[in-house]
Parts: structure tokens; C-alpha cells; sequence
């Protein structure tokens, strides 16, 4: 099989273990359950342990794959690095890891709380931060790639929401340049930028998008999932910088 029709089959991911971060629920389950479709072990990690127990069991039920549940909260550096230590430790190696875990609460930036500021940016920035800085020894050594969540935020304006914005628009900008920083020692870096998603995203101190939209209405957390599992099927030299992933009629609204 030529190099041509290799690429024309889709690749699988036995043998390869992935860590995917915020994997209770919403865009993080669902990547999960594609993965391990694909054939890649997982750790699942999120602060939920009994949605990540469930997950876990559904999954290794459903698919040949090994699972390690480590409940993690982002924020946490300790926990971070546990994670992931038992990570390697469960299954000898690291070749890719989904920064999926985010928080957006929306608020207009005067009537936001510095308790709420903290909190977002805590899991979006430092949680982005963390959960990089733990994961690129691993990666390094599996030539693996390291994907994060990012948004439509993250390019274009929010007008309800500055704050989350700017955490998204932080994490565009640390994933290209660790892509830059990364790429000559073989580390593919990925930013999936999806604009609303039908997930329980929103719901601590508002409506979830899964209540505000219908089936149909915008994108699914199996969409997003595939784009990232995409992403991660790509092998050497070949890195998909990053995917926006758009609900068609987005740029309508400006």
C-alpha cells in the first residue's frame, strides 16, 4: 500500500494511549467515546468520578481499549501532574492529550465578580497552562499531539461575554506558539475552535446550550469529537494547525 492509499483508510489509534481532560461530559465524553472507537487506551479525567466510573464502564464495554479513571481538577497542578504520572505509569505511554476542560460563565464584564473572574480564568488559562506543561515530556517522546478546546470566541468578538473571550483568544495564542516552539522536536499541536455546541456548557450560572438549542439547531459534541479525533490521527510530519469548526450561518450574525 502506497503512501496514497494508506491516507484514503481511516487511521486507527491501537496501541496509543490518550488523556482527555473535562471528559465528563459534553465535548470531553464524547471525544472519549470516539477515541476509544478508534482504538486508543484512555485516561479520563474531570472532577465528576461517577460520570467518569460510568463513562469509563460503558466504554470498555463497548470497545477493546483499557480506561484509568483520575479525577482531576484542572486548577490543581498537583492533580494535574498525578494524572498524568499514573497516566504512563497505567499504560507506558502518552501520544495524545485533549485540553478540553473550560469554564464560561456570561456576564458583562461590570457586573462580573472577581470571585467569577478568578474562576473562569483559573480553569481556562491556568487549567490550559497546567495541563500543557505536564503533558510535553510525554508527547516529546511518542512524537504525540497535544489538542486544545479553543472557540469562535477566540477570533471574533464576544460581545456578552469579554472575559471568556479573551481566555479563548489566550489560548489560541499559547497554542500556535507552543506549535512553533514544539514542531522541530516532532509535537503536533491542534486548536479545535467550534462555534455553540449542545452541551451542558453555561449551565452554573445560566441557560446550557443543550437547553437553548434543538437537535439540528447547531453543532453536537460528536462533531466536534470527530475533528479532534482527525487532528490526532495525523502522523509525522503532518500537523493540522487548527480546526474552526463553525455552525454555517455564524458569520451572519455580525
Amino acid at each position: 500500500m502506497d503512501r496514497r492509499e494508506r491516507h484514503t483508510i481511516r487511521e486507527r489509534l491501537d496501541g496509543r494511549a490518550a488523556l482527555v481532560t473535562g471528559a465528563s461530559s459534553g465535548i470531553g465524553r464524547a471525544t472519549a467515546r470516539v477515541l476509544a472507537s478508534d482504538g486508543a487506551d484512555l485516561t479520563l479525567a474531570a472532577r465528576r468520578e461517577g460520570r467518569l466510573e460510568a463513562l469509563a464502564s460503558e466504554i470498555e464495554e463497548n470497545h477493546d481499549v483499557e480506561t484509568l479513571v483520575v479525577p482531576t481538577d484542572v486548577t490543581a497542578e498537583a492533580e494535574v501532574e498525578e494524572a498524568f504520572e499514573r497516566t504512563t505509569e497505567r499504560f507506558g505511554r502518552l501520544d495524545a492529550v485533549v485540553a478540553n476542560a473550560g469554564l464560561g460563565i456570561d456576564l458583562p464584564v461590570e457586573e462580573m465578580s472577581t470571585e467569577v473572574y478568578r474562576r473562569m480564568t483559573a480553569v481556562n488559562v491556568d487549567g490550559m497552562f497546567f495541563t500543557a506543561r505536564a503533558a510535553i515530556p510525554h508527547l516529546r517522546e511518542t512524537e504525540g499531539t497535544l489538542v486544545f478546546l479553543g472557540s469562535f470566541s477566540g477570533q471574533y468578538p464576544r460581545p456578552h461575554n469579554p472575559i471568556y473571550a479573551a481566555t479563548k483568544w489566550w489560548t489560541r495564542g499559547f497554542a500556535l506558539s507552543l506549535e512553533a516552539s514544539l514542531g522541530a522536536e516532532g509535537v503536533a499541536v491542534t486548536t479545535v475552535n467550534p462555534t455553540e455546541v449542545r452541551t451542558e456548557f453555561g449551565d452554573e450560572e445560566g441557560t446550557a446550550l443543550a437547553e437553548e438549542f434543538e437537535p439540528g439547531e447547531v453543532t453536537e459534541p460528536v462533531e466536534v469529537a470527530e475533528a479532534i479525533s482527525f487532528a490526532i490521527r495525523q502522523r509525522p510530519p503532518n500537523v493540522v494547525s487548527s480546526i474552526d469548526l463553525y455552525r454555517r450561518d455564524k458569520m451572519g450574525h455580525f
